[in-house]
């Protein structure tokens, strides 16, 4: 796969859908994936994606948590991975549907996951994406990233194994980890900030 990333018939690449293919758009929005953030809906996704979205309230102990719709394994253009996308949706919103959910169970640690009502189910395909996160199956070395993403505008280091590479023109969050899986997050470019903020502060900055 990473020869692929780096090698490759541009003939045969898509003309949209891979990770990197990030259209800037007027009013501060971006488009990854055939999907525009802050405009396309989870139910826009799930038509992108195929029906195998698992929606629900994800939550940390004290939080009121994010509607998100998870996918275990698709295939942008040619690269594999899992793909979580957010809704953007009020937290009083959120807090009422994890009160509503039929089932709630943990995922990991002390992360918790409420189900969803069919109702709720609904209103939240309806929902507008605020976020996409994607954690490719095959790891990206740093020089994989900045072959295909180009150099970052700002590196922000939390600690001797995880560093982010940071692209707010682009809305993109991508996350080196020598010990894991990267990560790549994307939000519209206007509403950068909300990432950037957490890591500067962690990092003492």
């Amino acid at each position: 796969v990473v020869w692929q990333l780096l090698h490759f018939d541009p003939r045969a690449v898509p003309a949209s859908g891979l990770p990197w293919q990030i259209d800037t758009l007027p009013g501060g929005e971006a488009r990854v994936f055939d999907l525009t953030l802050g405009r396309s809906t989870l139910a826009d996704a799930r038509a992108r994606f195929g029906p195998d979205m698992q929606v629900a309230v994800v939550a940390e102990p004290d939080e009121t948590g994010n509607v998100e719709g998870y996918y275990e394994a698709i295939t942008a253009g040619f690269v594999a991975g899992k793909l979580i996308i957010t809704a953007d949706l009020p937290a009083a919103t959120i807090a009422a549907m994890r009160e509503r959910s039929p089932k709630t169970e943990y995922m990991q640690s002390t992360t918790r996951k409420a189900r969803l009502l069919d109702a709720d189910l609904a209103a939240a395909l309806a929902a507008p994406i605020r976020a996409i996160a994607f954690v490719p199956s095959a790891q990206l070395d740093e020089a994989v990233v900045l072959e295909r993403f180009g150099q970052p505008a700002e590196r922000i280091r939390v600690n001797d194994h995880v560093e982010h590479l940071l692209y707010p023109a682009k809305g993109l969050d991508l996350t080196l980890d020598s010990r894991g899986r990267e990560l790549l997050q994307y939000v519209a470019p206007a509403r950068f900030e909300a990432l950037r903020a957490p890591l500067r502060a962690q990092a003492g900055h």
